[in-house]
């Protein structure tokens, strides 16, 4: 086996022990809440993402969180920084809306309001940059993992975490009407509640597939793919990402692990 193999695969044991089936239901039954109580919902996120990293990271560099520099691109409100805090890191959330930075009335030290598809962070700087369910809302999300790699240190991660479009979560408020399209399943949401849903397709949601990101992975050139697996499936059920046209159904969220070659 060549040491990028094995290292490849030192990375997938490192969370594969974690993505349990008991796992996978807590965090079904948690994203019920996302629209009605995010405290609680993105409470629950931040744990499981905390976790994804510091497995990852440990994984590709053998260390802990401890002293680390993550960047969390699309970090919205600031969720995520009191876990990964309690990991040991210095967590900076990068944010270009102002009222979502605000959201949550949380005060994150060292917040930066910028864009994922220019971060405005050194090139090579910080141990882990990473994003959970952002690229699915940004216009040229490709553009972004290049941004996110650009800023990762060499022999640093990279994870990029996204919701499939045609996964039960693709069109977010809106499914499953999305399944009919996503503008027609925006008109839906508007006549039944009277308001334009927070997510609104064309404009702040678009239809991102995880053949793109598989595609991405396979062509990027600075760096090395280090996993590519369903988030919230357990280990047992992650060969659907190899499947065409089903891992469009099934997958739900895709994530891509990273490291900058240069």
């Amino acid at each position: 086996m060549s040491r990028a193999a094995a290292r490849r695969r030192q990375v997938v044991a490192s969370f594969a022990r974690r993505a349990t089936l008991r796992r996978s239901l807590r965090l079904l039954s948690d994203f019920r809440h996302e629209q009605t109580d995010p405290a609680l919902f993105y409470g629950a996120l931040a744990r499981d993402s905390a976790e994804l990293i510091a497995d990852l990271y440990s994984g590709t560099t053998g260390r802990t969180l401890l002293g680390a520099t993550v960047v969390d691109v699309g970090g919205g409100p600031g969720y995520f920084a009191e876990e990964f805090a309690a990991a040991g890191a210095r967590y900076i959330p990068v944010e270009p809306d102002p009222s979502e930075m605000h959201a949550a009335g949380l005060t994150v030290h060292g917040a930066v309001r910028g864009s994922g598809m220019a971060l405005p962070i050194r090139t090579g700087s910080v141990d882990v940059c990473f994003s959970s369910n952002v690229a699915e809302h940004v216009r040229e999300p490709w553009s972004m993992a290049a941004e996110m790699l650009r800023v990762t240190k060499p022999g640093g991660l990279m994870v990029l975490s996204y919701t499939v479009w045609l996964g039960p979560f693709g069109g977010h408020e809106t499914g499953p009407w999305h399944y009919l399209g996503g503008e027609r399943a925006a008109r839906r949401y508007i006549r039944k509640h009277g308001r334009d849903p927070k997510n609104r397709f064309g404009e702040s949601l678009f239809a991102v597939q995880a053949a793109d990101g598989l595609r991405w992975a396979r062509t990027v050139s600075d760096a090395e793919i280090l996993a590519t697996f369903p988030r919230y499936h357990p280990r047992w059920a992650w060969w659907v990402v190899r499947i065409p046209w089903l891992r469009e159904l099934l997958v739900s969220n895709l994530v891509i692990a990273a490291t900058p070659s240069r």
